[in-house]
Order: C-alpha cells, then sequence, then structure tokens
C-alpha cells in the first residue's frame, strides 16, 4: 500500500488492469458489468480487476494493496474470506452437500434466527438477490392489497419496475410507480392523495443513500409519519433494508429507529458475501405466497449461502461486531469532521457511523465535479479504496490503525485537491 506523508504521491501501476479490460471488451457487452465498470470510479486511476482479498484489504492484478473501504458494495460486514464462515461452507459442501431437490433443515434453522432478531419478522422467504427481494416485496404487497400502485423512494435493484435506466423496458411495466425524496413526508401524503384507494405499498430504505449525495438519517416523525400513513390509506409499508439490514443493527434500521414495517427485504451484510436475501414480514401478509403469489427458483433452496448466513450471524453476536464497528466508525467520523472542517472545501462526510461517504457540495460553476474526480485520483492513489458516487462501508476487520490511515489519507487528499484545483 502507498504511504504518504503530506506529499503529492505518483499515479499507480495498472498495466494488467488495463490488459484485462482490453481482453473483457471482446468477451462482455462493456467488458465489466454494471457499477463495478471503470466510469463509475476515475478512469485510468482505478484499478479493474482485483485480485484477491483478505480481512480489510484487497490487492489488485498489478500488486496495489488498499483498505477496502467499499466492501464489495456492502456485504463484506466482518471481512474478506472470514476463516470461520467459509471453513462452514467447506464443511457442509464436504458433508452433506447443498443443491438437492428438497430443502434442508438449514433454512429452518436460519429463519428461526431471523424471527428472534427482525422486529417485523413473522414469517419469511429467502431468495438470493436485494433485486429478487424487492421485487417479491411488491408482488407480495399487490397480492395482499389487491392494489397496483406503488410509492418508492432508495434504490431498489435492476428489475423493470425501479431500475434507473429505462432502455428495454416498457413504459407500462413501471407506470404504476411513483417515486418521492426521503424525509419528504408532504410529498408522500400529496401522491396518497392523487392516487387515493389504489396504493399497494410505500417503499423506502430507512436510512437514505441516493447515488452521488450525501447519505441521510430519518429526520424526526419522517417513519413514523410513513407507518401511519401506510396504516390510514391501507397501504403496505415496506423497508428495504439491503444496506441497513446486519450493518445499523442486528434487527436492521427498524429496531434502531423503532419503527417496524409490515414487510422488510434483506441481503449483502447477511452472510458475509455470499449471495443471499430474505424477505420478512407480517404473517398475514406474507401468507399470499401460500396459494395467491407464485414463487420459485432452482437455486433459492441451496443451503451454502444459509450456512454462511448462520455462522455470520453468530460471529456478529459473538464478538459484538455491531457494537464495535458503530465505536470505531464515530471515532473515525469525528477524525474526518475536524478535517473536513480545517479543509476549507466546500464537501460534506455523511453516513456515520455505519456509511461514510464525502460528497462535495454542488456550486453554479460546477466545480464539484472536478474537486470528487481529483479528491478520489488522490484517495486511490494513497491506498484508500472507495466510489466517488457511492458511499462506503466500515467492516470489522477494519482496525482503529486502519482507519486513522483512511483519515490521514483523506486530509492530504483534500489539500493536494484545493492545491490542483482551487489555488
Amino acid at each position: 500500500m502507498n504511504k504518504s506523508a503530506n506529499k503529492s504521491v505518483k499515479k499507480l501501476v495498472l498495466e494488467r488492469s488495463e490488459q484485462l479490460y482490453k481482453e473483457a471488451w471482446d468477451l462482455f457487452p462493456g467488458a465489466v458489468a454494471g457499477i463495478r465498470r471503470p466510469y463509475n470510479f476515475v478512469p485510468g486511476e482505478y484499478p479493474i480487476f482485483f485480485e484477491h482479498a483478505s480481512g480489510g484489504r484487497v490487492t489488485d492484478v498489478d500488486g496495489n494493496e488498499y483498505i477496502d473501504m467499499l466492501c464489495a458494495y456492502g456485504p463484506i460486514i466482518i471481512g474478506h474470506r472470514e476463516r470461520e464462515i467459509d471453513e462452514a461452507v467447506v464443511a457442509h459442501i464436504r458433508d452433506k452437500g447443498f443443491c438437492m431437490s428438497l430443502t434442508q433443515e438449514t433454512q429452518i434453522k436460519l429463519g428461526n434466527k431471523l424471527r428472534q432478531l427482525i422486529p417485523c419478522c413473522e414469517k419469511l422467504v429467502f431468495v438470493k438477490t436485494g433485486s429478487d427481494a424487492t421485487s417479491v416485496a411488491i408482488r407480495i404487497a399487490r397480492a395482499y392489497t389487491q392494489k397496483i400502485k406503488i410509492l418508492r423512494c432508495g434504490y431498489h435493484g435492476w428489475h423493470d419496475w425501479c431500475v434507473e435506466v429505462k432502455g428495454g423496458i416498457p413504459a407500462k411495466l413501471y407506470e404504476d410507480i411513483f417515486e418521492f425524496h426521503y424525509n419528504d413526508l408532504e410529498g408522500v401524503k400529496t401522491l396518497l392523495q392523487q392516487h387515493r384507494g389504489e396504493v399497494a405499498a410505500i417503499m423506502v430504505t430507512p436510512v437514505g443513500h441516493p447515488l452521488a449525495e450525501a447519505v441521510q438519517m430519518p429526520a424526526a416523525g419522517f417513519l413514523e409519519g410513513l407507518r401511519s400513513l401506510a396504516y390510514e390509506h391501507q397501504a403496505v409499508l415496506i423497508y428495504d433494508e439491503v444496506r441497513s439490514g446486519f450493518r445499523v443493527n442486528l434487527g436492521g434500521a427498524q429496531q434502531e429507529f423503532g419503527v417496524i414495517p409490515d414487510i422488510a427485504v434483506f441481503g449483502k451484510a447477511m452472510a458475509n458475501g455470499y449471495p443471499i436475501s430474505a424477505v420478512v414480514g407480517n404473517r398475514e401478509i406474507m401468507d399470499v405466497l401460500v396459494d395467491k403469489v407464485f414463487l420459485s427458483s432452482t437455486f433459492f433452496p441451496n443451503s451454502l449461502e444459509m450456512v454462511a448466513a448462520l455462522k455470520n450471524i453468530e460471529l456478529l453476536e459473538r464478538e459484538k461486531v455491531l457494537d464495535k464497528i458503530k465505536e470505531r466508525g464515530n471515532r473515525f467520523a469525528a477524525q474526518v469532521q475536524k478535517i473536513v472542517a480545517n479543509s476549507e472545501m466546500d464537501c460534506t462526510l455523511s453516513g456515520a457511523p455505519w456509511m461514510p461517504f464525502i460528497t462535495f457540495n454542488r456550486d453554479e460553476k460546477k466545480l464539484y465535479k472536478d474537486l470528487r474526480t481529483q479528491f478520489y485520483t488522490q484517495l486511490i492513489r494513497r491506498g484508500v479504496f472507495l466510489q466517488p458516487y457511492h458511499h462506503g462501508y466500515i467492516a470489522y476487520r477494519h482496525s482503529v490503525e486502519d482507519l486513522d490511515f483512511v483519515a490521514s489519507a483523506i486530509e492530504e487528499s483534500l489539500t493536494e485537491t484545493k492545491k490542483k484545483i482551487l489555488d
């Protein structure tokens, strides 16, 4: 990892990454899919391919090592290659197998654990991805209420009803979806009046995380207001806890903030990188899956991810992981807040203590774009892996020393950015 001491650092050598990227263009549309594409970082400055990871660090194919503050966009809650979790999975492969025509007992063990932890969880189903889970939740809400329209706030995945890029999707597939802004309760009231008697569900990320914008916590009365409005309009209140679940609290943001939805979806940090998600909720609502809603997949019942989730949750509880992440995250945030204030830069730290994000405030000259690009260029050169348009995460294997290093790198990067762009 590059060491720096208040001085400029050189551009990283990324020759192997660039070569693999060229090869990938011939195989895959766009070479790299989705949010991992180079233009979502700083092209030419960030690696494109990683080689390996361990604990709180990742190493790219050119041998550059970074403190990994993106954590695979959220699943890594403990650390990469976590021995206890991986060994539990390997033992299950070796001793029992995992893909069968019938379900293994592991499903019941994990289901009972989630019901113990998550306030709204009376019944549940397991799927694989966050997009799976949010789409299942919408289907359940529509079947239960016999209504069609959905009010939504946040990123909910890539499926037709919620994807941001509309290419290839007929307008009729999302014409009954209406967006509102986080913490804008009046906007929700207006939509409910406009579509009175037609709204099946209100879906919200209980912690707001708009793309490239500061992370937001719920304003006083916002979640409570949504809860009340959902009751009043006989709509299902759905929390998208794919990011907040098993990170903000073992019971999710609903446990942390004390406002309970009818349905919630969990994923990402539930299994420390293994692909599993869950739709959990009120017994009566969830029971539409018995015979009114169809849900099936060859791979949804596979048990490896369930084994990983059980072991991950065991570690989270035993080691008091979330308490320690919160403590370190608050300490880190206090450091960075001082650094930001002393930098005299028009930027903001948000998301503490769980999802730290430095954003540059919009200005009339649109200098914020140049500031953002330069800052994240300086940060990656100093061995800190973050994303310019997406908040970061803190994992258990990020030591206090790691976070001190990141804070120092942020200070140096802000200083260098100011020098290059503003001075």
